[in-house]
């Protein structure tokens, strides 16, 4: 039987790779996704993103029952905790999310092919289900979209059962008396939030001087005062150099970055959680000679081609930040060029997100690398402590932080902390694509009483003149 051939074939059903795949059939492309896992999304759909989120949500909720809503008068409100039905939300969420992206591929003609696939030649895709028979598919071009997996720790083994990943974080039967997080990220703060609300002792383990080392240092500074006062605890500077499990205790041994005497914590359950690295393995790419760089990212031209012509690559497995909605921008812009359209994905324009409470989010240059490069900066800062919709909602902790060029008054930056800090930043994010100024902000009219108010001040104390502070 002849190969099925398409116009493009995609390696991969995550947020890049069904995107592309939707974006490529708008355009009247015949489309193949070939998908390993039984459903589609990829990690952030199945156990990255959204099921994190749905937790996240949840254990909120549950905090705010026991712990906060007494401040709003309501009182003798004393929830339970019911964790199995918690996580039956939760995977609901997500069967719900995965089953959306199977009736956007009927919708569209997109064929899903289950089974891991591997690049036999230029145009081919050979197909292995867990199941049944393999089969080959061939394509004009060839899209690898296959995402990243959890970054290992040396001498750490991960069973995902006293010592977990991000996957096995989402799926603990009970909560753990004691946690401890290898990495003071973004996985591993939002993860340590939930169990932490649900009652468990978090403790986290940071090899750098300070936690999600990637933010703005006051940000970075003033979330871990906020994190603390909630519960967690830190131990920065602190190197792990093993994790045995004795009788269900997990040992830790660490010992300070720089040298010197050992120390072993204790904990119920160990989450390693110190990054990701792109998933290229076994695809195929060293055989047919797609390059890779220093960090096994694919390397790609400005138009996501590879080194090998017809095979292309997007989201995680290249260069940029490591984040669903900058792989589905990559996706987009990919299926536009095939089609003969430009584009480009302007990857210091992409949002970064921490989805604790209150959520941290971040956009452009931080206040250290403006330093760095020598450029002249003007910084305008503005406390939800002095915004009326923040007060009425008892959630003051955090602030606005805007960097605008000197000269010019482009901004260059803005940094949040503080309730729906991941919605205020695309005011910025809008303003920033266009190239606009922190006066721009400043001019634009805000509603009244709205946490959106707090940027719009950041942006008058720019040029210093706020005029609630």
């Amino acid at each position: 039987m002849s190969a099925k051939e398409f116009d493009v074939v995609v390696i991969g059903g995550g947020p890049g790779g069904y995107v592309c795949a939707i974006r490529c059939a708008q355009l009247g492309m015949s489309v193949a996704v070939v998908e390993k896992r039984k459903a589609l999304g990829g990690t952030c759909l199945n156990v990255g993103c959204i099921p994190s989120k749905a937790l996240l949500t949840a254990s909120e909720k549950y905090h705010e029952a026991e712990k906060e809503l007494e401040n709003f008068g309501i009182e003798g409100v004393k929830p339970k905790l019911n964790l199995k039905k918690m996580m039956a939300f939760k995977d609901s969420v997500i069967s719900d999310n995965t089953k959306g992206i199977e009736f956007l591929f009927k919708k569209h003609k997109i064929e899903w092919i289950q089974g891991h696939g591997t690049i036999k030649d230029v145009g081919e895709v050979f197909i292995k289900p867990e199941k049944g028979k393999a089969s080959t598919v061939k394509a004009g071009s060839i899209i690898i979209a296959t995402g990243s997996e959890v970054m290992p720790l040396p001498n750490v083994k991960i069973d995902e059962k006293n010592i977990v990943s991000s996957t096995g974080a989402l799926e603990l039967g009970k909560v753990p008396k004691s946690l401890t997080i290898i990495g003071g990220g973004y996985i591993g703060l939002e993860m340590g939030a939930v169990w932490m609300r649900l009652g468990a002792k978090v403790t986290v383990v940071e090899f750098l001087d300070r936690i999600m080392p990637g933010m703005d240092a006051d940000v970075s500074k003033q979330m871990q005062k906020i994190l603390t006062s909630q519960g967690m605890e830190f131990k920065l500077k602190t190197k792990v150099i093993g994790v045995d499990v004795k009788k269900g205790v997990c040992h830790i041994k660490t010992e300070p970055a720089e040298g010197g005497k050992s120390e072993t914590i204790k904990s119920e359950k160990t989450l390693v959680s110190i990054g990701r690295r792109p998933y290229t393995d076994n695809l195929g790419l060293q055989e047919v000679g797609v390059e890779l760089d220093e960090r096994g990212r694919i390397k790609t031209d400005e138009t996501f081609e590879t080194s090998v012509e017809g095979i292309f690559a997007i989201g995680d497995v290249i260069i940029g930040p490591m984040l669903a909605h900058k792989a589905e921008e990559d996706g987009v812009v990919l299926a536009e060029m095939l089609d003969g359209q430009s584009g480009s994905v302007h990857y210091d324009l992409v949002p970064g997100v921490v989805y604790t409470e209150p959520e941290v989010a971040s956009i452009g240059k931080t206040e250290q690398q403006l330093k760095e490069a020598g450029v002249a900066y003007a910084k305008g800062q503005f406390p939800f402590t002095a915004n009326g919709r923040a007060r009425s909602m008892n959630t003051t902790e955090g602030f606005v932080k805007i960097l605008a060029d000197k000269t010019t008054d482009k901004i260059l930056g803005c940094h949040i902390i503080g309730h729906e800090a991941g919605s205020l930043i695309h005011e910025i994010a809008a303003v920033m694509e266009f190239g606009g100024s922190s006066e721009d902000v400043a001019r634009i009219c805000h509603a009244h009483p709205t946490l959106n108010e707090a940027v719009k001040e950041a942006a008058l104390a720019v040029n210093g003149r706020p005029i609630h502070m």
